[in-house]
């Protein structure tokens, strides 16, 4: 789907359990920065916006945020069926391959390399997971007055150490106003 139209173009629980299965086997430790590629530069099923907005609703609902999202979107194009689908595919693969990592774990673990290699592969997920947040914040510079949101957001969660049910009841007044206001 084109997301320049407003039309939502149904997608069949094949594919949307194929397109999750690759997002899942994509990374490890953050696939978010890959479920953006696919969904938003690749397939163009959302766009940046839609995206960031689905995304937001997803951190806001308990459980994982990708497992959210998955439902999100595979509601959106598939309905009910679409949103197991995507669930499937996100889940599945990944899930298999982790618990075969852990059973190799369980007899390799205690060596030196593999506990090097372990924190090479986190700084990885770290930096894709920044990525991700400088793309989806190069889109919330389009509004400047959401940078006070983002802001006072950041200075939250890492000066005062708010949980995120915290940040999102004392941020969440501000940027519903912005937005409202950006609407008019």
């Amino acid at each position: 789907m084109n997301h320049s139209s407003n039309r939502i173009v149904q997608q069949s629980p094949a594919r949307l359990f194929i397109t999750f299965t690759l997002i899942g086997l994509s990374g490890f430790g953050g696939v978010l920065p890959w479920a953006r590629r696919t969904l938003v530069e690749q397939k163009q099923w959302l766009s940046s916006q839609e995206f960031n907005a689905i995304l937001g609703l997803c951190q806001l609902v308990p459980g994982p945020n990708i497992v959210n999202l998955a439902v999100c979107v595979g509601q959106r194009f598939g309905g009910l069926r679409g949103a197991f689908a995507a669930v499937g595919g996100l889940m599945i693969a990944p899930m298999t391959v982790v618990i075969l990592l852990a059973l190799l774990y369980d007899h390799y673990g205690q060596f030196e390399q593999v506990q090097g290699m372990l924190r090479g592969i986190s700084a990885v997920g770290v930096g894709l997971i920044a990525a991700t947040g400088f793309k989806m914040l190069k889109e919330e510079l389009s509004y400047r007055p959401m940078l006070i949101v983002i802001a006072l957001s950041i200075v939250m969660a890492t000066v005062f150490h708010l949980a995120l049910g915290w940040v999102v009841a004392l941020t969440l007044p501000l940027a519903l106003l912005f937005a409202w206001n950006k609407a008019k």
